[in-house]
């Protein structure tokens, strides 16, 4: 079983996630208990764009392991690609309860609370994102629009800005611009 993990690892750090599902299926042939290749086989699903498939095999990894905080993560991010925020937000509520201290899985919870228009909760969730890592450039802008959405101009013009400086993503660095063209914030 060991060599088809590592083989499945491989492939998926690869690019090659075909390959890297097969190996992970036989892998889990192998040993249909284990929940981390489940969840391995998930992440190469996710990939690919298969969130359906990927969300089942993140809830069959937790379904062996009630306390396996970063399949609960990955479930709430394949939801999330569906658009189904209720459900991000579950998942990833777990995974930080269980534990998961991960900036991402903040942002990824206060973005979903950002589709839901609770915008409250978005600004407290971005921030703890920002507490753990200062440098995180999607946290500025999401908390940044978080701010816009509220209506506090100043706080978002000063969000936006800091994504701009920390991005090294021009995709989210044109977003953060863009967002700064609006009036609201010109008059800022």
């Amino acid at each position: 079983m060991e060599e088809y993990l590592h083989r499945g690892a491989v492939y998926f750090e690869k690019g090659e996630y075909d390959q890297a599902i097969a190996d992970f299926t036989r892998a889990i042939e192998l040993n249909p208990d284990d929940a981390k290749t489940y969840s391995f086989r998930g992440d190469a699903y996710l990939k690919k764009g298969e969130n359906d498939q990927a969300i089942a095999d993140y809830t069959k990894a937790i379904e062996l392991d009630l306390n396996y905080a970063e399949a609960y993560y990955h479930l709430g991010v394949a939801y999330g690609k569906k658009g189904e925020y209720s459900e991000v937000i579950a998942n990833l509520t777990v995974a930080i309860e269980l534990g998961l201290n991960y900036a991402e899985a903040y942002v990824s919870r206060g973005a979903a609370y950002l589709e839901r228009r609770e915008y409250g909760m978005a600004i407290r969730d971005c921030d703890r994102a920002i507490e753990l890592d200062l440098n995180y450039a999607l946290a500025y802008y999401t908390l940044g629009i978080a701010w816009y959405r509220e209506g506090q101009y100043y706080n978002a013009l000063a969000k936006l800005r800091k994504c701009i400086e920390l991005s090294q993503d021009p995709s989210l660095t044109q977003a953060a611009e863009r967002l700064l063209e609006e009036p609201k914030l010109m008059g800022a």
